[in-house]
């Protein structure tokens, strides 16, 4: 009862705090006149990957490493299966590949960046540092680009911005901020002993718990804005929301986890002559799946309708229920 409490009130925590910091900082951008492209690019992008960076800086600082990586591997995946399966079914989204190139073409080598590290096992301070410059360079590029070209995909997160309603007097503002980024670093404490205890008491991996319970509560953020942005007839953005996030998941939260806690995701099992990964193969086919199928959709059939949606969202459901065990013979401890 305690475990699911810890969980609950961290979900809660990490929601309302990263509605308030988003809110806050977009308000107090808005009175100094920023625009609504870096607003969208740099405030949103951070603001809704907040919840993910600190809590994987969160388990990182208890040892937690199964946690940390599983959170991010599983927010990516649930962005797309989710995310966008649920923003889907409610409004068909139209793409258009021209707009999305950039940011795709990014998400893509992060993720190949991320398989690589994975497979190395190079969660080193160099690494992280390479990785978060990576992720400087994507936002600087943008918007010079954007500015320049007058772009859609500046279009795109402007309209990203829009859909925050944010016009709050100076101190409520700031109030805001504050009081949110409390509620995400009090939110990220209970959530990880809350998965921590939940791991031990199920049997299964911290890994599991940070690519299911971890990921789709750090994915709430995301899933509110593509569901308003779907609801209000901008479906496209929820797209765009998504390319945003996953980027910053990888180059940002993995960059500076691996800055502040230098982590290995190799562990040694007993019974094992040689040293386990804590990520499963599994998990990385499913990722690279997701990403593969989020392509063929977008820039090939230019539309993920209801249809795409709904098979996004049972792909979501088999790949947690395998990763728990509840198909017989089939599932991954």
């Amino acid at each position: 009862m305690m475990t699911a409490l810890l969980i609950v009130a961290g979900l809660f925590l990490l929601y309302i705090g990263g509605e308030g910091l988003v809110r806050g900082s977009v308000s107090i951008a808005r009175r100094f006149g920023l625009s609504e492209l870096i607003i969208g690019l740099t405030l949103i992008g951070f603001g809704t990957s907040l919840p993910e960076l600190v809590t994987s800086l969160r388990a990182l600082s208890t040892d937690a490493v199964g946690l940390s990586v599983g959170n991010v591997i599983g927010s990516n995946i649930a962005n797309v299966l989710l995310v966008l399966g649920a923003a889907a079914v409610v409004a068909p989204i139209i793409t258009s590949p021209k707009s999305l190139a950039r940011d795709a073409t990014c998400m893509v080598l992060a993720t190949i960046a991320l398989m690589l590290v994975l497979w190395l096992d190079m969660f080193t301070r160099t690494v992280g540092i390479a990785m978060f410059s990576m992720l400087l360079a994507y936002l600087v590029g943008s918007i010079i680009l954007d500015h320049r070209q007058n772009g859609a995909a500046g279009d795109l997160h402007g309209d990203e911005a829009s859909l925050v309603e944010a016009g709050d007097p100076l101190w409520l503002a700031v109030a805001l901020t504050v009081v949110g980024i409390c509620g995400v670093v009090l939110g990220a404490r209970f959530l990880v002993d809350g998965g921590t205890i939940a791991a031990r008491s199920l049997g299964v991996s911290e890994t599991v718990i940070g690519i299911s319970v971890l990921a789709i509560g750090t994915s709430l953020p995301e899933l509110v804005t593509s569901l308003v942005a779907a609801r209000k007839g901008k479906a496209d953005v929820a797209l765009g929301n998504v390319l945003g996030s996953n980027i910053f998941n990888i180059l940002s939260i993995l960059g500076l986890s691996a800055i502040i806690y230098p982590f290995s995701v190799m562990v040694e099992v007993a019974g094992r002559s040689e040293p386990v990964s804590l990520v499963a193969a599994m998990d990385i086919v499913v990722l690279a799946a997701s990403v593969l199928l989020l392509g063929f959709f977008a820039f090939v059939r230019k539309r993920i309708g209801r249809l795409e949606g709904l098979v996004f969202l049972i792909g979501y459901g088999l790949y947690v229920a395998l990763r728990y065990g509840l198909l017989s013979g089939l599932g991954v401890a």
